[in-house]
């Protein structure tokens, strides 16, 4: 008895698991993580640094700077007296009203701070956007509250509480609110502020204003709503402006005994004597103390307070014109953001489309593929895509092909006399023929399935040889 061999089984073969793709997840926050961080970095160059040189200095032609200021102010008869010494700036009050505009209060030494709070009445004290130790310094009933990302321009009295300030009522709408000021804990009075908190009035012995927006002063900005009037009342209201414009953080004064009394003064230059006590008047006068001195102001050194408006102009004169660049002052700074933001959204668009930049072309293949692992990974395809009307399209389009070859038929026939020679061919109605060559979709993998195996079994039927050979044919 002959034992016959198992025929051998086939290898089960598991289907791969499918790939998460988890970049197509990560794709979008990995873009919006882009435009975030592009809009924080150009927000942040947008931004003016109150610490750089210039920064709204009545000199500064920059957008940063406050020259326009500068000259509307002298157009409405002010006297612009530039002050880049804090010991002359206070000096310089103490020859009548004035108001003393410090713009940059940051750069004052802690040392010197204080004296603001000494002023004389009949002045006023201007300060723009002040840091925390600057309030406790000066003694200022209030504190920092939120601050916004960018500028904002509202009414004086946005909030619903009137603006008891008449130079902002006049300004109307105007950008002062960025940094919000209000009382601190447990302050009883009432503080007196305008534009949503951004602006706080203080009228003591000499008004002192708080705003907590350079935007109404910069060049770049004053033109726009109220901000020239805003600007213009602040610093207009006794006809003088003593500028303070320092270039960087200010040096510690030199102390001395000049004033007397024991108690320590400082003056404008190493070892000098001229003191100043706060301005009372006793001992802080140039002068005193100097036996060349005739006791008036401005004796004590050239260009003083008793001269107002020479050691400006020296100073201009002195100080080189900013040079920038012509292309970069013919566009506003939004221009060259948004240029910016254009030519990233572009380079985003160049890498998505970087492996679709033109249609398919065809290559020869580097191996011949057998006919058989085409149709499966084909067939694998469409099932993955779950495609059965373009399975099925193809399937008749193949069994279409080769029976028009085999029964010579014109491409212009009409599927109905397809369908009646297939019929007269292969047996059958021509309305089974024509719903099997032109039918509908299959609705399920089995119907696909029946319908491949009935064209497979029409194209046999009438393509194989008749059963009597003719001429030509082999025998």
């Amino acid at each position: 008895m002959t034992a016959t061999a198992a025929p051998p089984v086939a290898p089960v073969t598991v289907p791969p698991r499918r790939r998460r793709r988890r970049h197509r997840l990560a794709l979008p926050f990995a873009l919006a993580a882009v435009l975030l961080t592009v809009t924080v970095v150009t927000h942040a160059i947008d931004q003016p640094d109150a610490t750089d040189r210039g920064f709204l200095s009545p000199v500064a032609t920059g957008d940063d700077g406050g020259s326009r200021l500068a000259e509307a102010l002298r157009g409405q008869g002010v006297t612009v007296q530039r002050e880049t010494d804090t010991l002359r700036a206070l000096l310089a009050l103490d020859t009548g009203p004035a108001t003393l505009f410090v713009p940059v209060p940051q750069l004052l030494h802690p040392d010197t701070v204080g004296a603001l709070a000494k002023l004389p009445a009949g002045r006023r004290l201007v300060l723009v956007d002040p840091s925390l130790p600057v309030l406790e310094a000066v003694d200022l009933p209030v504190v920092q509250a939120d601050r916004r990302w960018a500028t904002r321009a509202v009414a004086p009295d946005a909030d619903g509480v009137p603006c008891p300030l008449p130079e902002a009522t006049r300004a109307g709408t105007a950008a002062a609110q960025l940094q919000r000021y209000a009382p601190p804990r447990g302050f009883a009075a009432t503080l007196n502020t305008c534009y949503s908190g951004g602006l706080v009035h203080l009228p003591w012995t000499a008004d002192v204003v708080v705003i907590g927006a350079s935007d109404p002063f910069r060049n770049d900005r004053i033109g726009e709503w109220g901000n020239r009037t805003l600007a213009t009342g602040l610093l207009g209201g006794h006809g003088r402006v003593v500028w303070l414009d320092l270039d960087g953080p200010a040096p510690p004064p030199h102390f001395g005994t000049g004033t007397g009394t024991g108690e320590p003064a400082w003056s404008p230059t190493p070892g000098g004597s001229t003191t100043y006590d706060g301005g009372t008047g006793e001992g802080g006068r140039p002068g005193d103390g100097d036996p060349g001195g005739s006791g008036e102001p401005g004796d004590g050194y050239p260009g003083g307070p008793g001269e107002p408006g020479d050691g400006d102009q020296e100073q201009e004169q002195a100080q080189p014109p900013e040079r920038q660049n012509p292309l970069w002052a013919a566009f506003p700074a939004w221009f060259w953001a948004l240029l910016v933001q254009l030519a990233l959204a572009a380079l985003l668009v160049v890498l998505w489309r970087a492996r679709r930049l033109g249609p398919p072309v065809a290559e020869p293949l580097p191996v011949r593929i057998r006919s058989a692992e085409t149709v499966l990974g084909r067939a694998r395809l469409y099932q993955r895509a779950r495609a059965r009307g373009p399975a099925a399209d193809t399937l008749r389009a193949a069994a279409l092909d080769r029976l028009s070859a085999r029964l010579n038929l014109p491409a212009t026939i009409p599927p109905t006399e397809v369908a009646a020679l297939v019929a007269a061919r292969a047996g059958g109605t021509p309305d089974e023929a024509h719903e099997l060559l032109y039918g509908a979709e299959p609705s399920s993998d089995a119907e696909l399935l029946a319908l491949a195996r009935s064209l497979d079994r029409l194209t046999r039927t009438v393509t194989a040889p008749p059963d009597h050979p003719t001429e030509g044919d082999h025998r």
